[in-house]
């Protein structure tokens, strides 16, 4: 009798795991682990010798980039089209795939084989194509990137047709926002492709000054990820590198968002506040990928290539420490010079891997000694507390500056009536 029982179990548990397994593939929810490919964006119009620079730095640890080739847009019902011409010789150097960006503006339709619109769309892209491949560059991929309306997708499915037909068997991958998934249209237009990129990264036009800004939520990336795995077609995900400056009027209200470039003058009275990519956070989202991820997860794309000169993106030490798997350090230390006897500075230094916030305090105590003079730089003020310590602190806007990895800032000077050791200790600001 309970050789029969246990026969009968052992069948129960067998057939359990084979609806299982059915489910699970008719779902598309299959697993993997394992290490997960990193490519990395270009997104700059204009190549110069940095762009390069960083472009051979980056190919040691990426598995690949896509690069901005061409943008469309539409004035007054006519197409205009800009050409970015990348340099191909720096991207073959690199050894590693290279995609084509072409960007396209919101358009409403109509989206026929036949539309001029359609033909201006296939002609740039077969034309993007065309150029690499006479530079000596075969594209691992033509990455296209249209701001669609949702009410649209079923028409942008004949664009991805027209450009799969047009691209002379390179594939044609689309970039797609979270909020598309919930549409079937989406999955056809999904699945006309030979894949997507979905977008997990953008900021939403904050309700205030104090309100949080996350240009990342990991929690909705991991979710969004999921349902993404049940689209029926592979993709990657796009992560962020970059920030963005959001500024607010004197009530509070939002006066504009500005990205990377020469700064903007706002008027006086305006808070700006920085909305940054989270670099410990989009670390710890690999490295859960890695344990588990959707079988048709399969890689990350990263916006964007960090280049010198750069203000609101990360260095490329945080990203390649991120992609090498590499634990992120954050340091951030003072230290004292004494370029003269009586006379100290009083740097901050960054030692880490990540962009340190500037809005720290400096405790500084000496035993013996009288202080005469000193002052704070770059935003620093004095504060004594007392006959033997002083705090350099930094108050106002200073979450707008940050010190990257390998950053050293005087913040101040102070001299003393005859020669005097301090100690110096970094800590949080008191609120």
């Amino acid at each position: 009798m309970r050789r029969r029982v246990a026969v009968i179990v052992a069948a129960l548990v067998a057939v359990a795991a084979g609806v299982g397994a059915f489910l699970s593939a008719a779902r598309g929810v299959g697993r993997r682990a394992g290490a997960i490919s990193h490519e990395v964006y270009v997104w700059q119009r204009a190549w110069n010798e940095d762009v390069a620079s960083s472009l051979g730095r980056a190919g040691e640890l990426a598995q690949g980039f896509t690069v901005l080739a061409a943008e469309v847009s539409w004035q007054d019902g006519r197409a205009r089209a800009l050409r970015v011409r990348p340099d191909y010789e720096a991207l073959k150097a690199t050894g590693k795939p290279v995609g084509l960006a072409v960007r396209i503006g919101p358009y409403a339709g109509p989206f026929e084989r036949g539309s001029e619109a359609t033909k201006v769309v296939v002609q740039v892209a077969r034309s993007a194509v065309e150029e690499a491949r006479a530079a000596g560059l075969e594209p691992a991929e033509l990455q296209v990137d249209f701001d669609c309306a949702e009410a649209k997708l079923g028409g942008y499915r004949e664009w991805v047709e027209a450009l799969r037909a047009a691209s002379g068997g390179v594939p044609v991958v689309i970039t797609a926002l979270p909020s598309w998934l919930r549409h079937r249209a989406f999955g056809e237009l999904a699945r006309a492709a030979d894949g997507f990129v979905l977008q997990v990264h953008s900021l939403e036009p904050p309700g205030g000054p104090e309100a949080p800004m996350l240009l990342c939520d990991p929690e909705k990336a991991r979710r969004w990820v999921e349902e993404a795995a049940q689209v029926g077609a592979p993709f990657r995900v796009a992560l962020p590198t970059y920030g963005y400056l959001v500024a607010f009027g004197k009530d509070g209200k939002l006066l504009g968002i500005s990205a990377e470039g020469p700064a903007r003058a706002w008027a006086p009275g305006t808070v700006v506040r920085a909305a940054r990519a989270d670099a410990p956070a989009m670390a710890r989202l690999v490295r859960e990928w890695e344990q588990d991820r959707p079988a048709r997860m399969h890689g990350v794309i990263w916006y964007r290539l960090p280049v010198e000169g750069d203000n609101l993106n990360w260095k490329w030490q945080t990203l390649a420490a991120i992609v090498a798997g590499e634990p992120l350090r954050e340091e951030l230390r003072a230290e004292v010079e004494h370029p003269e006897p009586e006379l100290l500075e009083i740097a901050l230094v960054n030692e880490g891997d990540v962009d340190l916030p500037a809005r720290v305090e400096v405790e500084v105590e000496w035993d013996t000694g009288r202080l005469v003079a000193g002052d704070g730089l770059r935003g620093w003020r004095l504060e004594t507390v007392g006959a033997g310590g002083l705090k350099l602190r930094r108050d106002g806007q200073a979450e707008l500056e940050v010190l990257a990895p390998g950053e050293r800032w005087r913040i101040g000077w102070l001299r003393f009536e005859e020669q005097t050791e301090v100690t110096v200790h970094v800590s949080a600001p008191r609120e």
